[in-house]
């Protein structure tokens, strides 16, 4: 394995541990964090919030499995078009998400060019 393909199998294993790890972190903060995003985005329903947190946390177990047991440019497109989905989604609901000190969604513009670049053929 040459230095190239070395960093860029850095690259994606960071991206299947953010994927990874927020799904573990969406789940054990079901009860927490997740949910007071989603009542500070006025969702009142306990029953469609449990539904929102556990179907997100499933989506990014997903996708990091797949990145990490089948990283194909399919793999990456899909990758990208979720974040881009689940931030369209949140901005829509906590727009002020963007202005947060610790970058909830700003962390998604380098994920976005990290995805963009794996996916793109080998020169």
């Amino acid at each position: 394995m040459n230095a190239a393909s070395r960093e860029m199998s850095w690259l994606r294993f960071s991206l299947v541990f953010v994927w990874l790890a927020t799904a573990v972190a969406s789940v054990w903060e079901l009860d927490g964090q997740s949910t007071e995003l989603l009542v500070a985005a006025g969702i009142d329903d306990p029953a469609l919030r449990r539904g929102l947190i556990l179907g997100g946390a499933a989506v990014d177990a997903l996708l990091g499995l797949l990145l990490w047991l089948r990283p194909t440019r399919a793999a990456y497109f899909a990758a990208l078009a979720a974040m881009v989905g689940m931030t369209g989604v949140a901005t829509l609901l906590l727009p002020a998400l963007w202005l947060h000190p610790l970058g909830p969604l700003t962390k998604n513009l380098p994920i976005a060019a990290a995805l963009w670049l794996l996916a793109s053929p080998r020169r």
